[in-house]
């Protein structure tokens, strides 16, 4: 009797405490968390532990191994990896992130409006029909050269590259987020609650604010850690490519691109930022993975 009693008066998890206890149900979910967690901490906190400047050049020291003095080694010139690895890293994940939440914005925007109004979904899923048909890459390339010197002559070489290259990456990475949300609002707007809110006589604005974007939250979240990794290997790619931030402004790709033609004397120069962006990528896939499954009401034990 006691112990029934017990269990009536125990008071139920909070929607965040259910989340988080499944969410730890992925063991794969916890280690990408952990490792995450981990590299973001290491790029935004290391630079006050090592405290070498990632443009310092040291002809005397260049093209050497792991050392003390140079954990990661040093490049051609002699800077040191290990700080521009960390340097490079808080542009890659500035850039994934930013990129993310453009793509995230315009997907939920055009998902929610294709999937909540009829009348305008055919032409909101043509257009998105239209960018998935795009070779995304030759576009990147083109926009990037076409806009790469006004916005450096605009806002300065690192500045103007950055808000081109999130541009450009946010403007081609919207599609599916917006396919995905249109699917869920369609489940959605069916459902009682909604249709008794639009019967009330309550505005269409405040519907989808307070009745159609909650529930279509698992997706956006998921939809957001999925295009964080997108978004860094992108952005890599360009950088791979000679057209994303300048030289002597590092980024991961950048770094692996600068490393490429020295891979022969000097391995570490491609295996740590290489590492860096496998690393970030897989952590992400797997965090995204696990909030799927957290979030999937048939998992879900309330």
């Amino acid at each position: 009797m006691t112990d029934a009693l017990a269990t009536i008066e125990k008071p139920g998890r909070s929607f965040a405490g259910d989340l988080w206890h499944q969410f730890r149900a992925h063991p794969g979910g916890v280690a990408g968390l952990i490792v995450f967690a981990f590299i973001v901490t290491a790029v935004y906190f290391g630079p006050f532990i090592h405290t070498i400047d990632p443009n310092k050049i040291d002809i005397k020291a260049k093209n050497q191994g792991p050392s003390w003095a140079h954990p990661f080694g040093t490049d051609n010139l002699g800077h040191d990896m290990l700080a521009q690895v960390l340097a490079g890293g808080q542009i890659s994940l500035a850039v994934g992130i930013t990129a993310m939440l453009l793509a995230l914005l315009l997907g939920t925007l055009v998902g929610v409006l294709s999937g909540y109004f009829k009348r305008i979904d055919g032409f909101l899923m043509r257009i998105t029909d239209l960018f998935l048909a795009l070779p995304l890459l030759p576009l990147l390339l083109v926009i990037i050269m076409l806009f790469r010197d006004t916005l450096r002559a605009a806002f300065g070489p690192e500045s103007g590259i950055f808000i081109l290259i999130v541009f450009v990456i946010g403007i081609t990475s919207w599609m599916h987020t917006a396919r995905i949300v249109r699917g869920d609002v369609l489940a959605v707007k069916s459902q009682e609650f909604v249709l008794a809110a639009k019967a009330s006589g309550m505005w269409e604005y405040r519907v989808i604010l307070k009745h159609i974007l909650p529930n279509v939250m698992s997706s956006i979240m998921v939809s957001a850690t999925l295009g964080i990794a997108s978004a860094i290997i992108t952005e890599s790619a360009l950088s791979f490519l000679g057209l994303g931030f300048p030289s002597d402004f590092p980024t991961w790709g950048r770094l692996l691109f600068d490393g490429a033609n020295f891979l022969q004397i000097n391995p570490s120069r491609v295996l740590w930022p290489g590492l860096a962006i496998s690393l970030t990528v897989l952590s992400v896939n797997y965090i995204g993975d696990a909030i799927r499954d957290a979030l999937d009401p048939r998992m879900m034990k309330r």
